[in-house]
C-alpha cells in the first residue's frame, strides 16, 4: 500500500478545498464485503493533477464531473485525477469494500452467545480508506453526509444524530467541518441507554448479550459523563461543538477507545461482566474523559499533520486525569497515573525507538502510527502537568481558550500551540517548549545533603537537559509511632537547576525529590533517605508519595542499581500493608511480570513466585473482614498467576469460591484453568466444558488462550498454526493465542519455536496488516527466552528480513527490553 507522505499531504492541501462528502453505506450484501458509494465536492485552486485514495474489493466505477474514467486506474490505493482544471469539482465512486477481522476499516463481529452481528469503523490514520474514498489527510476537513442501509432490527449510530427512515435505511445529520480520520459508523442490534444533559441527546450502546452488565454501571457511566461534560464546559470558552454524544462499547476494538466526534468508540471491556477493582472502574471514567477532552482539542482543533498527534494525546491524556480527579469520586488518579502510565513513558523514553514529544521527522503515514507509544500519551501529559506547574492552571487555561478560539473547526501545529500560550504569560514557553517537546531521554535528579555547623543544605544533581520546578518532601519518623510512621515536616518548591543549595534544617528521615510527582524524572535518594525507604515505605502517609518512591525502586532495578530480588524483598515487607489499589496491582505486576518472569533466572524464579505467593495469603488473610474487597481480588487474581503448585486453585475452581470470597466469575474461572493449564493440571476436556459454561466472546479468547498454555507438543503445533499459518484469527483471538503460547514453565517445549517466530512473524505482518504486526511483536514475542541466542536472532531479523513498520518497531522494543534483561541478570551497570 502506498504511504501518504507529509510532502504529497502539503501538496495536495495547496491545491484542494474539499467542501462535502455524501456518503451512502449498503450493509446488506454479505458476510464478506459491503456497498460503498461517495460523492466529493470540491474545488481545485490552479490546474494540475491529485489522487484520491481507498482501498476496495472492487472499484466499480469513478466519475469526475459527469465524464467515467477508468478504474483500472487505480494504482494500489491511489486513484489518480489527472488533469484537473482550477474551479468546482465533483467525484462520484461506487465500490465494493471489505469487512475487516482485524479492528481496521469497517470491523465486522458476530458474537457467539447470540449470534447477534455488529459493524462499527475505525478509521485512524488511513483506514477510511477501507471504508470510503477519500482525500485522506487531517487538514483537508469537510463536512460529511452519511446514510446507511442496514438489516432490519439494526440501529445505526454516527457522529450526528441519526433518523430511521424505514426499511432499514437511516440517514445521519450532516457533520460540522472534521476530518477524514473522524468519520464513524456503528450499526447492529445495539442495546441502549439514553438520556439528555443540557439539552443534547446522550446514549451508551453494547451488544446485546452485554445489556445486563451495561444497565448495571449505566447510572455510573453517565454521571462520569455528565460530570466530566460539565467541568469542561466550565474549563472551556468554547462550547461542546457536536449536536449529540454517544458512546459505543464495540466489540474486538483494538484501543482503549477512539474520539470520533459525537460518537466515542470503546472497548467493550469497560462494560464489565465480571467483578473490578475501583481502580478499574476509575480508569473507564479516566478515559471517558480523555475521548472527551479530544471534542475540543483533536476533533474541534485537529492537527494539520501527524507528527503533532501529542497535541492531541498528551492533552487529552492530562485534561483525562486531571478532570477525572476534579469532577468524580475518583480523586486519586494521578496515583494510577504514576505507576502505571507514567513508567509506560519511562519505558519507551529509554528504548532506541524513542523520539521527542512533538518530533520534527514524520515524512509518512506509516512512520506517524508509530508515535502512538507512552511518550505521546503518558510523557506528554507529564510535560503538559509541568508546564502547568511552571506557568500556573489559570495562564494555561487562558492559552488554551485562545488556541480553541483562534483555529476551531481548523487545524493546527506546535508553532501555533505555543503562540497561544505564550499570548497568555510572560513567561518564555517557546524556550520551555524547545526543552521539554523537542529532546528525547529521561533526565535523573539524585538528592545531596551536606552538613555544616548542624545545619543541613540540599544540592539536587541533574543529569538531563530539562528544567524541573519540583516538590521537594522533608519526612521525619513519628517518634510515638513504634512502626515507623513517617510524616511530613515540610515541602519544598525548588527550581531546578538551582542557583544555590537549599538549607533544609536538620537531617530528615527521608528526603524525597519530586513529592507530588509533578514532573518527569528519576529520582535517586541520599544514603539515609534509602535506608528509610527499606524499613518505613508502606509508613508513608500519602499514596501518591509512595508512588514516587515505588517508581525510584523501579527504574533502579531496570537501571542495574537495584537487585531484582531486594525489590522483591521490599514488595514482600511492605506490600502487605499497602492500601491504595493501584499501587498493589503495578507494584505486583511488575513484581511477576518482570522482575520474576524476566531478570532473575530460571534457577531463581521458583523462590520468586514462593515469595509473590506467600505475600499474596498475606493480602488475602488481611481482607478477609470484607472491608477491602478490591485489594482482595487484586491478591487472589495474582496468587492464581504465580502459583506453582496446582492443589490450591483446583478447589477453588472445584468450589466455585475463594474461601471467604470471592466466588469464581466467568473471569476468574478462566484465569485459573489458563493458570492450570500452564502447570499441565488441566486438559481439553475441561476446557470445553468450561467454554460450554461461558459461551460469549470472552469464552472464546480464554479458551483459546488455556489451549495454547497445555504443555503438549501437538497443542503447541495446532496454537502456533492458527497464529502463523492461516489469517483466520480475530486481532482478539490472535491475541489470546499468543497470551498463552509462551510460557516460562515451558521453556524447553517451546524453544524450537524462538527461531520459527522470526520468519513467520515478518511474514503474517506483512500479510496482515498493522494490527496484528502490533500484536505479533507485543504478544508473540518470545519475552521468557532471556538469551544472547534470542538476541542475536532478532537482531539478524531486524538487519536482513525487512519486517514491516509497525513489526520492526515492536521488535527493536522488545529486543532492547531483552537486552536490558540480559544486563540485569548479569549484573551490569549502564
Amino acid at each position: 500500500m502506498s504511504v501518504l507522505t507529509r510532502d504529497e499531504a502539503q501538496t495536495r492541501a495547496q491545491l484542494l478545498d474539499v467542501h462535502r462528502y455524501t456518503i451512502a453505506l449498503d450493509l446488506t450484501t454479505g458476510d464478506e464485503t459491503f456497498e460503498s458509494l461517495t460523492v466529493i465536492r470540491f474545488a481545485a485552486r490552479t490546474g494540475a493533477d491529485t489522487f484520491v485514495e481507498l482501498k476496495p474489493a472492487e472499484l466499480r466505477s469513478v466519475v469526475l464531473d459527469g465524464e467515467s474514467l477508468d478504474p483500472e486506474t487505480l494504482d494500489d490505493n491511489r486513484l489518480p485525477l489527472k488533469n484537473l482544471a482550477a474551479g468546482e469539482h465533483e467525484l462520484r465512486i461506487t465500490a465494493s469494500m471489505r469487512y475487516s477481522r482485524t479492528g481496521e476499516g469497517m470491523h465486522r463481529f458476530t458474537d457467539p452467545a447470540d449470534g447477534e452481528t455488529y459493524v462499527y469503523t475505525q478509521m485512524f490514520m488511513d483506514d477510511v480508506q477501507r471504508v470510503f474514498a477519500a482525500f485522506d489527510q487531517p487538514d483537508l476537513k469537510a463536512v460529511f453526509e452519511l446514510s446507511v442501509t442496514a438489516p432490519e432490527g439494526w440501529t445505526v449510530l454516527a457522529n450526528g444524530i441519526t433518523e430511521h427512515l424505514g426499511e432499514g435505511r437511516w440517514t445521519a445529520a450532516p457533520t460540522p467541518l472534521i476530518s477524514t480520520y473522524l468519520v464513524a459508523v456503528a450499526a447492529g442490534p445495539w442495546h441502549t441507554v439514553r438520556t439528555e444533559h443540557r439539552d443534547l441527546p446522550f446514549g451508551i450502546h453494547c451488544r446485546r448479550s452485554l445489556a445486563p452488565h451495561l444497565d448495571a454501571d449505566a447510572d455510573e457511566i453517565l454521571d462520569v459523563t455528565r460530570a466530566c461534560f460539565d467541568r469542561y464546559h466550565e474549563k472551556f470558552e468554547e462550547p461542546y461543538p457536536f449536536d449529540s454524544y454517544d458512546q459505543a462499547f464495540v466489540p474486538e476494538f483494538n484501543a482503549g477507545a477512539m474520539e470520533n466526534p459525537g460518537l466515542v468508540t470503546f472497548r467493550d471491556d469497560f462494560v464489565f461482566r465480571s467483578a473490578v477493582t475501583d481502580t478499574e472502574r476509575q480508569t473507564r471514567a479516566m478515559v471517558i474523559a480523555h475521548e472527551m477532552a479530544h471534542m475540543w482539542f483533536g476533533d474541534l482543533v485537529t492537527l494539520r499533520w501527524w507528527d503533532d498527534i501529542w497535541l492531541n494525546e498528551s492533552f487529552a491524556e492530562y485534561m483525562g486525569y486531571q478532570t477525572t480527579a476534579e469532577a468524580t469520586r475518583f480523586t486519586d488518579t494521578w496515583t494510577e497515573f504514576g505507576v502505571v502510565r507514567k513508567a509506560w513513558g519511562y519505558d519507551a523514553d529509554q528504548r532506541p525507538s524513542t523520539h521527542p514529544v512533538a518530533p520534527e521527522n514524520v515524512e509518512d503515514t506509516a512512520s506517524a502510527l508509530l508515535n502512538f507509544d507512552g511518550i505521546s500519551y503518558a510523557k506528554g501529559a507529564s510535560a503538559l502537568r509541568q508546564l502547568v506547574t511552571w506557568l500556573g492552571e489559570k495562564d494555561f487555561l487562558a492559552g488554551i481558550n485562545t488556541h480553541f478560539a483562534r483555529h476551531r473547526f481548523g487545524n493546527a501545529s506546535l508553532a501555533d500551540f505555543i503562540d497561544s500560550l505564550a499570548s497568555t504569560t510572560e513567561r518564555d514557553v517557546h524556550a520551555w517548549a524547545d526543552a521539554w517537546l523537542r529532546t528525547t531521554g529521561v533526565d535523573t535528579l539524585t538528592a545531596a545533603v551536606t552538613t555544616e555547623a548542624g545545619t543541613c543544605a540540599l544540592t539536587v544533581e541533574h543529569t538531563g537537559s530539562r528544567p524541573h520546578r519540583i516538590a521537594v518532601g522533608l519526612y521525619d519518623h513519628d517518634l510515638s509511632d513504634d512502626e515507623g510512621r513517617l510524616t511530613l515536616r515540610e515541602r519544598l518548591d525548588i527550581d531546578v537547576p538551582q542557583s544555590a543549595p537549599q538549607p533544609i534544617g536538620k537531617p530528615p528521615a527521608l528526603l524525597l525529590l519530586n513529592d507530588g510527582d509533578l514532573t518527569y524524572t528519576k529520582v535517586r535518594f541520599d544514603a539515609a533517605s534509602a535506608a528509610a525507604v527499606a524499613t518505613s515505605l508502606s509508613r508513608l502517609p500519602d499514596p501518591l508519595t509512595r508512588a514516587v518512591v515505588w517508581n525510584s525502586l523501579r527504574d533502579a532495578v531496570r537501571d542495574g542499581q537495584l537487585a531484582p530480588s531486594a525489590y522483591l524483598e521490599t514488595a514482600r515487607a511492605h506490600l502487605p500493608r499497602e492500601t491504595d489499589l493501584a499501587l498493589a496491582q503495578g507494584v505486583l505486576a511488575f513484581a511477576s511480570a518482570q522482575v520474576a518472569d524476566r531478570y532473575l533466572t530460571p534457577e531463581e524464579r521458583p523462590a520468586a513466585l514462593a515469595t509473590l505467593a506467600s505475600l499474596c495469603r498475606d493480602l488475602i488473610r488481611r481482607t478477609e473482614d470484607g472491608d477491602h474487597p478490591g485489594l482482595r481480588l487484586i491478591a487472589v487474581r495474582h496468587f492464581i498467576d504465580v502459583a506453582a503448585h496446582p492443589e490450591t486453585i483446583t478447589a477453588w475452581l472445584a468450589d466455585g469460591t475463594v474461601p471467604g470470597g470471592p466466588e469464581l466469575d466467568a473471569d476468574l474461572r478462566w484465569r485459573v484453568l489458563a493458570r492450570l493449564a500452564v502447570l499441565g493440571a488441566t486438559d481439553e476436556a475441561a476446557i470445553a466444558a468450561e467454554l460450554d459454561r461461558d459461551p460469549s466472546a470472552n469464552g472464546r479468547e480464554g479458551a483459546a488462550r488455556c489451549r495454547a498454555a497445555l504443555p503438549d507438543e501437538e497443542a503447541k503445533r495446532t496454537a502456533w498454526s492458527a497464529m502463523f499459518d492461516s489469517d483466520d484469527l480475530s486481532n482478539y483471538l490472535f491475541t489470546a493465542t499468543a497470551q498463552g503460547f509462551w510460557q516460562p514453565e515451558q521453556a524447553d517445549l517451546v524453544r524450537q519455536y524462538v527461531p520459527r517466530f522470526y520468519e513467520d512473524a515478518v511474514a503474517v505482518a506483512a500479510r496482515r496488516g498493522p494490527a496484528i504486526a502490533d500484536a505479533v511483536g507485543r504478544w508473540a514475542f518470545p519475552a521468557y527466552a532471556v538469551d544472547a541466542e534470542n538476541l542475536t536472532l532478532g537482531e539478524s531479523c531486524l538487519r536482513d528480513a525487512d519486517p514491516t513498520p509497525s513489526l520492526r518497531r515492536k521488535l527493536a522494543d522488545q529486543l532492547d527490553d531483552l537486552a536490558r534483561a540480559l544486563r540485569v541478570r548479569e549484573g551490569d551497570t549502564p
